[in-house]
């Protein structure tokens, strides 16, 4: 089970400063090594070539909720945020939700091919993702099983004259296994797989019905 014990927001600043006045002096005792997780890491099942795609898609800088986008895994108890103590995700969360992304279009289910800045004049649309939340909440309190929370919203532009083809907000919510790590990992990787698969259909159901060429 998870320890009680989490990181808070607001100790990340005044754990900075007590280091500051002590010089070389710890008040901290030494920890043992944060463990390392991620999420969206399983690659796509794709036998279709990229030049098999039908319209390409040029996405934007993705916008992550600022307290969630480090390597750190934020946690909600009862309206209040911390950081779980000793995990880590491998790499910051923006950037794993970002190669997710990649893999859920270069899928064979998604007749969209994501272009690269180069390319952009080559897209059909243009797509913006905000990941507004992306969070570990207990619901029924610090000791039972959290729901994993991932909020997305999506806005689609065409790219000739950018109006608008579409905003809509994805959630997904899956609730873990247990109030462990090990529950707690997969069910991120089940809510962003689920928010993106809904994201890549709505994506192809707009992009199907764009004129040709």
């Amino acid at each position: 089970m998870i320890s009680p014990l989490r990181i808070p927001l607001r100790s990340l600043t005044v754990a900075a400063a007590a280091l500051a006045l002590t010089g070389c002096i710890s008040l901290f005792p030494k920890s043992e090594p944060a463990g390392l997780y991620r999420f969206g890491h399983a690659a796509a099942e794709s036998s279709r070539p990229a030049s098999d795609k039908s319209f390409g898609v040029f996405k934007t800088p993705t916008v992550f909720t600022r307290a969630a986008m480090s390597d750190r895994l934020l946690s909600v108890t009862n309206g209040e945020a911390a950081y779980i103590a000793d995990a880590r995700w491998v790499s910051p969360a923006i950037v794993l939700f970002d190669e997710a992304v990649a893999r859920a279009f270069e899928s064979d289910a998604s007749p969209a091919r994501l272009v690269t800045r180069g390319e952009a004049l080559k897209a059909a649309m243009a797509l913006r993702l905000e990941v507004r939340s992306f969070e570990t909440d207990y619901v029924d309190g610090p000791k039972a099983a959290p729901e994993v929370l991932v909020e997305i919203r999506a806005v689609m532009t065409r790219s000739n004259d950018r109006a608008l083809l579409g905003d809509k907000v994805f959630v997904a919510r899956v609730k873990a296994a247990d109030n462990r790590l090990s529950a707690i990992v997969p069910a991120y990787d089940q809510a962003v797989g689920q928010a993106l698969s809904e994201i890549v259909d709505w994506v192809g159901e707009a992009g199907a019905k764009l004129p040709a060429g």
